[in-house]
C-alpha cells in the first residue's frame, strides 16, 4: 500500500512538472528580449519550442514503449529534463534557449504517456478512475500556481531560477522511480499494436477525439477569454481571474465526484451529460454574446458548467479510452493528449481572427467543438460496462 502511494504520488509530480514546464517560466518570458538582445516574438519561441517538443515526445514514447520498458524510459526522460533544464539556466543566446526547451519538451512528454497505463495497473477500476480524476485536479492548479511561484522565483533569484527548480525536482522524481521501481509490466503476447491500428478503432477514436474536443473547446475559450474580457467587454485581468478560480473549483469538485456518479448513473450516461453539458455551456455563451452581452461577471456563470461538464466525463472518458486501446496503452495515450494539443491548437488558431469581434465570436467556435464532441459520441459505438469489467459503474 505504501509503495502504491509513493508511485502515485511520484507520478503525480511527474504530470505536474510537465505542465510546469510552461507556466513556471511564463513569467520571466517578457524580460528574455532585453536579456538577450533580441524581439519579443523570438522569445516567444521559448514556449512555442516547448509545447512542439512535447508533441513530438507523445508520439515518440508511445512508440519507444514497445522496445524499452517504462522505468528505463522515465527515468531516462527526467534525467534529461533536468538536463536540458540547467543547460536553460545557462543559455549564452537565445537560439540555445529556444533549442534546449524543444529537447526539454520531448522529455516532458514520457509522463503523459505512461502514467495512465501505471495508474491502471495501481488501481481496480474504480480507483483508477478516481486517481486520474485526482491528477486532473492537480493538473487543473498548476497553470493558475506556478505562474505565482514563477514571479516569485524571478524576482528574487531571476530567470534562471525557474529552470533550477525544475531540475531539482526532476530529478528527484528520477531518482525516486529509479529507488521505488515501477509495477512489473504485463507480458503481451504477439505485437501491441501501432498508431494505424488505433486510428482506425471507431471505438478508441470515440473516446479519445471527444475527450480532445471537450478539454480542447475549454482551453480554447480560456485562451481567448483575456481579450475578450479586456478588449470587447470593459474588464479587468481581475475578471478574468475570478472566472478562472471559479472554472477550476467546478472542475476539481466534479472530477472528485465523477467515480460516485457513475456507479450511481452508469459511465456512458455520465460520459454524455458531461459533454453535452460542456456544449450547452458554449452556446449559451454565444447566445449571451449574439444578445449583446458585456458584463464580465456573467462569464463565471455561464462558463463553469463546461468545466462541471469536462470534469464529470474528463476521468472516466479519458480511463475509457485507455481501456480501448487494449494493451497498446502507451499509444492510446500519446494519442489522446496528442489530440488534446491539436484541438487545443486548432480551436485557438481558428478564433483568433475574430477574436476582437467579441464574445460572440468566440464562443461560435467552441460552440462547434463542443457540439461535434457531442454528434461523435452519439455515432460512433462506444464500450458497454460489461466490457470493460464495470469500471466506475
Amino acid at each position: 500500500m505504501t509503495h502504491r502511494l509513493v508511485t502515485f504520488t511520484v507520478l503525480i509530480l511527474c504530470t505536474a512538472l510537465s505542465l510546469a514546464g510552461t507556466d513556471l517560466i511564463l513569467p520571466a518570458v517578457p524580460q528574455l528580449p532585453a536579456i538577450f538582445a533580441t524581439s519579443e516574438a523570438t522569445a516567444q519561441l521559448v514556449l512555442a519550442a516547448y509545447v512542439a517538443g512535447s508533441g513530438i515526445g507523445l508520439l515518440l514514447f508511445g512508440w519507444l514503449g514497445d522496445h524499452f520498458s517504462r522505468k528505463t524510459l522515465l527515468v531516462s526522460a527526467l534525467a534529461g529534463f533536468a538536463a536540458a533544464s540547467v543547460a536553460c539556466s545557462l543559455s549564452p543566446t537565445i537560439a540555445a534557449l529556444i533549442g534546449l526547451r524543444f529537447v526539454q519538451g520531448v522529455a516532458a512528454a514520457a509522463a503523459p504517456v505512461f502514467a495512465p497505463g501505471i495508474i491502471r495497473q495501481l488501481f481496480d477500476d474504480r480507483a483508477a478512475v478516481r486517481a486520474i480524476g485526482f491528477i486532473g485536479s492537480v493538473e487543473s492548479l498548476v497553470p493558475a500556481l506556478a505562474p505565482i511561484a514563477g514571479v516569485a522565483l524571478l524576482a528574487h533569484f531571476g530567470w534562471q531560477s525557474s529552470f533550477g527548480l525544475l531540475a531539482l525536482l526532476t530529478a528527484l522524481a528520477a531518482i525516486l522511480i529509479a529507488v521505488a521501481g515501477l509495477p512489473a509490466e504485463p507480458r503481451i503476447s504477439g505485437a501491441r499494436g501501432s498508431y494505424a491500428r488505433l486510428l482506425a478503432d471507431r471505438i478508441f477514436m470515440r473516446y479519445a477525439l471527444s475527450q480532445a474536443m471537450t478539454l480542447g473547446g475549454l482551453i480554447a475559450f480560456v485562451f481567448g477569454a483575456p481579450v475578450v474580457i479586456v478588449d470587447t467587454m470593459g474588464g479587468t485581468l481581475n475578471d478574468f481571474i475570478i472566472m478562472q478560480i471559479i472554472n477550476v473549483g467546478g472542475f476539481i469538485v466534479a472530477a472528485n465526484l465523477t467515480a460516485r456518479v457513475a456507479e450511481r448513473f452508469g459511465t456512458e450516461p455520465v460520459i454524455l451529460f458531461g459533454t453535452v453539458l460542456g456544449a450547452v455551456s458554449a452556446l449559451a455563451l454565444l447566445a449571451y454574446g449574439l444578445a449583446g452581452g458585456t458584463n464580465p461577471l456573467m462569464l463565471p456563470l455561464l462558463f463553469t458548467p463546461m468545466a462541471i461538464g469536462l470534469g464529470l466525463r474528463g476521468p472516466i472518458g479519458f480511463y475509457r479510452g485507455i481501456v480501448a486501446s487494449g494493451s497498446n496503452t502507451a499509444r492510446g495515450a500519446a494519442l489522446i493528449v496528442f489530440f488534446i494539443f491539436m484541438m487545443t491548437t486548432l480551436g485557438t488558431v481558428a478564433a483568433a481572427p475574430f477574436i476582437t469581434r467579441g464574445l460572440s465570436a468566440l464562443a461560435l467556435v467552441v460552440s462547434a467543438i463542443h457540439l461535434l464532441s457531442v454528434v461523435l459520441l452519439l455515432v460512433l459505438p462506444g464500450i458497454s460496462d460489461e466490457q470493460d469489467g464495470g469500471s466506475a459503474d
